[in-house]
């Protein structure tokens, strides 16, 4: 396949030789020879992930290959370009890294963090539900990485099971940038997945960085229940429901009225009333069930 490699300009100093060496990686234009593939990790909607070794290094990535024409053809080239942006600028321990990227005339690959133990949304499904002290700690590390990203001025806007991904430790991390969005004001876009809207998308009304901590109440939930709070048979009815705030904890499995004590305060309508991320870390029931490393150990 070939591919045009940009080549650095060789004419620096001496004296710059070893900062640019050092920035290096950074300004390396990677192409498709750089890497052996290995098996398929996944398919998305726009093309496959692909484990895979950078030559030089040896370094194990995952490879995310995009086929141009089905991102022209959905119109999401301007937020594929938002989510690397977004993504490759963050650095935190449940927050998948973006290495890089570079593309082809028909496609473009996203080199991205390898993270062993799969999809969340596997486990969830294998387990049925997850423990409250799993389910904790769980929790409480993605309150830490969306602590991180509000710092930045990040808004995630699409918690959920689907796309968040295990470590080779056990660890969690937020691997999908899609919907993600970096601003300094409310916002009007109606995104995310139906099951973890909070009323405000649902409603169509301005939203700012409090729908991650609805979304995490979400999350919360369906890690202890198994599914989605406000899941119902129609769309219209999840929509009423979400609107509602129809909060209903069933009896089985048993779960500790200081968990749902916790889901209660994240699953607020009024976004300004939910209970702040560094508040979520406080909580009784985090105190006591999450591993403070943020790594789940069977």
């Amino acid at each position: 396949m070939a591919i045009a490699k940009e080549t650095q300009s060789q004419t620096h100093p001496p004296e710059e030789k070893a900062a640019s060496e050092a920035s290096a990686t950074e300004k390396r234009r990677w192409t498709l020879n750089d890497f052996d593939i290995g098996k398929p990790l996944g398919r998305g909607k726009f093309g496959h992930v692909y484990l895979a070794r950078e030559k030089r290094s040896n370094h194990i990535v995952a490879l995310k290959v995009l086929f141009k024409s089905q991102l022209q053809q959905s119109q999401v080239e301007h937020q594929l370009r938002r989510e690397v942006e977004i993504q490759s600028h963050l650095r935190h321990p449940n927050i998948l890294r973006l290495y890089g990227y570079f593309y082809d005339q028909k496609r473009v690959y996203l080199i991205l963090e390898y993270a062993a133990k799969g999809e969340l949304y596997k486990e969830l499904q294998k387990c049925k539900y997850f423990s409250e002290r799993r389910a904790a700690t769980y929790v409480a590390s993605l309150a830490r990485a969306l602590i991180y990203c509000h710092g930045k001025h990040v808004i995630h806007r699409d918690i959920k099971p689907e796309n968040l991904l295990i470590g080779a430790q056990g660890e969690l991390k937020i691997a999908d940038f899609g919907w993600s969005v970096h601003t300094f004001n409310r916002r009007r876009t109606m995104c995310g997945t139906l099951d973890y809207l909070p009323p405000e998308m649902v409603e169509s009304v301005e939203h700012d960085a409090s729908v991650d901590i609805w979304s995490l109440g979400v999350l919360c939930y369906e890690f202890l229940y198994g599914v989605p709070p406000f899941e119902a048979k129609e769309h219209s009815d999840t929509y009423r429901r979400i609107v509602q705030v129809d909060l209903k904890f069933p009896p089985k499995p048993i779960v500790s009225s200081a968990a749902k004590d916790l889901i209660s305060q994240m699953l607020v309508k009024d976004s300004s009333h939910r209970l702040p991320l560094h508040k979520l870390l406080e909580h009784p029931w985090i105190v006591q069930n999450a591993d403070p490393s943020g790594v789940y150990r069977c």
